[in-house]
């Protein structure tokens, strides 16, 4: 008797608390404020850049024709790329655009004269100790790298060092090679464009303007 009344409370409570869940009145919180009262919404840097470049598109762009009337110059080479961007941020508010860029230039780095590599260290140190006793004091066995167990007898800018060194220890019964090095630089170039007719004195406001030079280039 006690377990059938039990069992009959327990299902009068499940169905209480059942109609309870579907017909109790919703309660509507309060939307949560982001920032206290009185204080400024906090706006990414993103937001603010979107909001910029949605203001740029609202101007009409130039036309195709517009574009082929403008003139295009590019100066450099600058030293750097800290060089090109100084340069960039005084030339910009002067300019219809502008933009960087970088060429692979190659250089010489002189003439290298030197003993072709041994086939091993030993063979190098004996070809040094040879040069030593004949009176060269000027040579370096190169330990590492691509041109190892070679004999290196000098870097020269004058070409024509480069040749009576060669010629020097030829007469001494060796046989030294002369070949020409190079190495691959970058140089930093700033394009800009102007209405056409005008004429922009980038000189007077790009610093160390005398080691740079200027020349027409294609618009774009």
């Amino acid at each position: 008797m006690f377990v059938r009344v039990l069992f009959l409370l327990l299902l009068a409570l499940n169905i209480g608390a059942a109609c309870w869940l579907v017909f109790a009145p919703s309660v509507r919180e309060a939307p949560f404020a982001a920032t206290d009262p009185g204080v400024e919404a906090l706006e990414l840097l993103s937001e603010r850049e979107r909001g910029a470049a949605g203001a740029e598109l609202a101007t009409a762009p130039e036309s195709v024709a517009d574009l082929a009337n403008d003139d295009c110059r590019s100066i450099g080479p600058f030293p750097s790329q800290a060089d090109v961007r100084a340069a960039m941020n005084v030339l910009t508010p002067l300019t219809k655009r502008t933009h960087t860029r970088v060429q692979q230039v190659t250089q010489s780095r002189g003439d290298w004269v030197y003993l072709p590599a041994f086939a091993t260290r030993e063979e190098a140190l004996d070809a040094a100790r040879a040069l030593a006793a004949k009176g060269v004091r000027d040579y370096y066995v190169v330990t590492a790298g691509d041109q190892q167990n070679t004999v290196s007898l000098g870097l020269f800018r004058d070409p024509g060092n480069a040749e009576r060194r060669r010629a020097q220890i030829a007469a001494l019964g060796f046989e030294p090679r002369l070949v020409a090095r190079t190495e691959d630089l970058p140089e930093y170039w700033l394009d800009f464009a102007v209405e056409g007719g005008d004429v922009l004195d980038w000189r007077s406001v790009v610093a160390n303007p005398s080691d740079l030079r200027e020349q027409a280039i294609a618009c774009f």
